[in-house]
């Protein structure tokens, strides 16, 4: 019986997903006919490109920065929290991180270790104002994060500003913070044979950050308070639990981590934040972690997928197919999750139901002849 309860647990768990996955595919399918396309055609192309070694070093370089956002909003989801503000946090976190790296200098790990100290604390204050708000006025978090988002916008574009933070890049209209030196910078690591381009040395941190939150949640007091307000508010603070010090503590651990979603391609890219730096990693994040729902493991899957799609798409405009297609794709995943995560909720209500009632039944007649 507990191996059987077992293999339904995960057949259930990797359910949903998958039916997500598989409606995408019909979805885009059928647009894709619609429109005069070959969906054969359309998905072979994508799939080619897994053979590329320059695409799967895009893939894993972007699947990185997914990731650390992604864990970043699951960590608010935990406590049903919608941290919707993790953009923000990432690129104000990055621009002054950047202009400090680029201020100092001093030997490599310490400078690397200051720059990352620095992105998770202003990210991790950024996400805290939105926690403060929440326990002491009770502000949403939905509502102050988006605010706080357009504020941040407004932060860096003052501050990216010839005079201010940001110098003009010689040969180029673009402006940024001032180079980060060689010694506040993560050499790539180039372990995909057939390619110059190497995979963020920043990857390492992204692993450590998973296991890192998959120790929290599962090893330690503070995880399983946070679970437990997350799952029955009324039942933690009869346990014990400080409601109001978990959201703070949890924006703020959210917070630091969407620190670390723009230092992968500040510290192994860029070195410098500019008007180029990529945008929109918060709200990718939070369609990851829908997707992964919420786990380091399945936020792993999820984001490789995510990355997949994205580096894929340019590939099928080379066969006349519309890109967008992945755009469609993606879409119809991050809607269809959601309905198949409640099918598969219900279809395990009903079927714990019954494996208790077969149960009871069985004891039934063991009762009877006792008495």
């Amino acid at each position: 019986m507990p191996g059987r309860l077992s293999l339904n647990r995960i057949a259930l768990a990797v359910a949903a997903p998958v039916l997500a996955i598989a409606f995408s595919l019909l979805v885009t399918s059928v647009v894709l006919v619609v429109s005069g396309n070959n969906p054969i055609v359309a998905f072979t192309t994508m799939l080619e490109q897994l053979t590329k070694p320059r695409i799967q070093v895009n893939i894993l370089n972007s699947a990185t920065t997914y990731y650390l956002s992604a864990v970043a909003v699951a960590i608010g989801f935990k406590m049903n929290l919608f941290n919707i503000g993790v953009d923000g946090q990432y690129r104000l976190a990055a621009m002054l991180a950047a202009a400090v790296g680029g201020a100092v200098v001093l030997p490599a790990p310490l400078h690397i270790g200051l720059i990352i100290a620095v992105a998770m604390f202003v990210g991790a204050m950024w996400a805290g104002i939105a926690g403060l708000l929440k326990v002491t006025r009770g502000v949403s978090e939905v509502i102050s994060t988006i605010m706080l988002n357009f504020i941040a916008t407004g932060i860096v574009a003052y501050l990216l500003a010839p005079g201010r933070l940001a110098v003009e890049t010689q040969g180029s209209n673009n402006i940024g913070t001032k180079p980060i030196p060689e010694s506040g910078q993560v050499p790539g690591l180039p372990i995909i044979p057939g390619t110059k381009n190497e995979v963020y040395g920043l990857i390492v941190v992204a692993i450590l950050v998973g296991i890192g939150y998959w120790f929290l949640l599962t090893r330690t007091r503070f995880g399983f308070d946070l679970r437990a307000t997350g799952s029955s508010e009324p039942a933690a603070v009869a346990s014990g639990v400080n409601v109001k010090k978990m959201v703070v503590y949890a924006m703020l651990l959210s917070g630091a981590v969407a620190g670390l979603v723009g230092m992968p391609q500040l510290l192994g890219s860029s070195y410098s934040y500019g008007l180029d730096f990529p945008t929109g990693l918060g709200f990718t994040g939070i369609a990851i972690a829908l997707l992964g729902r919420n786990s380091p493991i399945g936020i792993a899957f999820a984001a490789l997928l995510w990355a997949f799609l994205d580096n894929s798409s340019n590939s099928l405009e080379f066969e006349g197919v519309p890109k967008q297609a992945v755009l469609i794709m993606q879409g119809v995943i991050v809607l269809s999750v959601v309905i198949a995560y409640e099918l598969v909720r219900r279809y395990r209500i009903r079927s714990v139901a019954r494996d208790v009632g077969r149960q009871l039944a069985a004891t039934a007649p063991e009762k009877e002849a006792v008495a």
